[in-house]
Parts: C-alpha cells; sequence; structure tokens
C-alpha cells in the first residue's frame, strides 16, 4: 500500500512538470490552447504509456481522469502565469529536468512491482522518463532531444543503477528514492552547466 501511494505521488508530480515542458514548447511554436493541450498530455503520459503497454497491463492514465485534470491545470498555469514565468528561462528547464527524474523513478517501481529484473526495469525508467519527449519533439517537428549530443537518457540509466546499487544494499524506499532522483538530476544539471556530452558518431566519407 506505502509503495502504491508514493508511485502515485510520483506520477502526479511527473505529469505536471512534463505537462508544463510539453505546453512550454508548444507556446513556443504559437499553438493554441488546444494544441498545448495536446503536446502536454503528449509528453506527460506517452512514456509511461508505452511502459505500461509493455508490461501487458492497463495504461495508467485511463484507470483515473485524474492525469487529464493534472494537464489542464499545467495548461493553465502556462497560460495565466506564462508572463510572470517567461523571465526565469531556466524554469522550464528544471521542470523538463524534475519530469525526467520523477517519471524515472515511477517507471523503475512500476516495473518491478510487476517482478521484472532490475535490469529490464531500468529500460522501463528510461523509456518512462524520455519517451514522452520524444514523442512532443516529433509532435512539434524538432529534432528528439535524446538523439542530441546533450545528456538526457543516459542521466535516467545512470539514476537507475544507483537505484539498483540502493535497494541491492537494503536501503530504506524513501532514500533510494531521493538519492535516484537527486541523481538523474545533478547530472542533468551538470551535463548542461558544463557542456559535458556523449560523444558523437563520424561518418567516413569514400574518397575517390
Amino acid at each position: 500500500m506505502e509503495q502504491d501511494i508514493i508511485i502515485k505521488v510520483i506520477e502526479l508530480l511527473g505529469t505536471f512538470a512534463f505537462a508544463i515542458s510539453g505546453i512550454r514548447h508548444a507556446a513556443a511554436k504559437h499553438f493554441d490552447w488546444f494544441g498545448g493541450y495536446v503536446c502536454g498530455i503528449a509528453v506527460a503520459i506517452g512514456g509511461g504509456t508505452i511502459r505500461d503497454v509493455m508490461l501487458s497491463t492497463t495504461p495508467f492514465w485511463m484507470t483515473t481522469p485524474i492525469y487529464m485534470i493534472c494537464t489542464a491545470v499545467a495548461l493553465l498555469t502556462v497560460a495565466f502565469f506564462g508572463c510572470w514565468m517567461e523571465p526565469l528561462k531556466n524554469a522550464w528547464f528544471v521542470f523538463d529536468t524534475l519530469g525526467l527524474a520523477l517519471f524515472t523513478i515511477a517507471g523503475i517501481q512500476k516495473s518491478l512491482a510487476f517482478g521484472q529484473p532490475f535490469w529490464v526495469a531500468i529500460i522501463m525508467g528510461c523509456i518512462t522518463g524520455s519517451a514522452g519527449g520524444v514523442i512532443r519533439d516529433v509532435l512539434l517537428n524538432n529534432e528528439p532531444v535524446i538523439f542530441h549530443r546533450e545528456i538526457y537518457a543516459m542521466a535516467c540509466v545512470v539514476g537507475g543503477a544507483v537505484y539498483w546499487l540502493l535497494a541491492d544494499m537494503g536501503i530504506p524506499m524513501e532514500i533510494t528514492v531521493v538519492v535516484s532522483f537527486l541523481t538523474i538530476c545533478i547530472i542533468r544539471f551538470l551535463a548542461v552547466r558544463y557542456h559535458i556530452s556523449l560523444p558523437t558518431l563520424k561518418s567516413e566519407e569514400r574518397r575517390e
């Protein structure tokens, strides 16, 4: 029961954070309210939907309207308070990072609750955290962030590995969740702040 409550809270917080991120990107493209809502809901539930389909369970947002309502609240927040939030451009990045970390942990915990091994749970966490952003970028005709050089999906993988390590050591779940969450956020913040990235692939052109 306690774990179910924690998962639910994490999913709601992640939904709001990711919806804010998606709606902000839609606003930058001058979408109307409906378009903004579609982008917000796509990024908020996209990764979790893929996760649940792969786990052969009913997608989480189909069991209660709270996630749709949460996205609507995010839309109203951006619509009415966007002018005060716009100068704080770093806040948008923070929302995206919070959503990434929260959804990654939610994906890991739900996968473990369904009896999946840890290595599968880490993959599911990564999908939950990053797939919604891919859907958002496709809808907005942007190159998906996870294919850029900046660290994004790899932060999910490292955070998942930390979760695995701490759980294997018998650390209480509350501490494990907090440490894993902070790990993902710190990696993302440091990667952007200091321009840390993975090596890029280079094509070899044949010389005639």
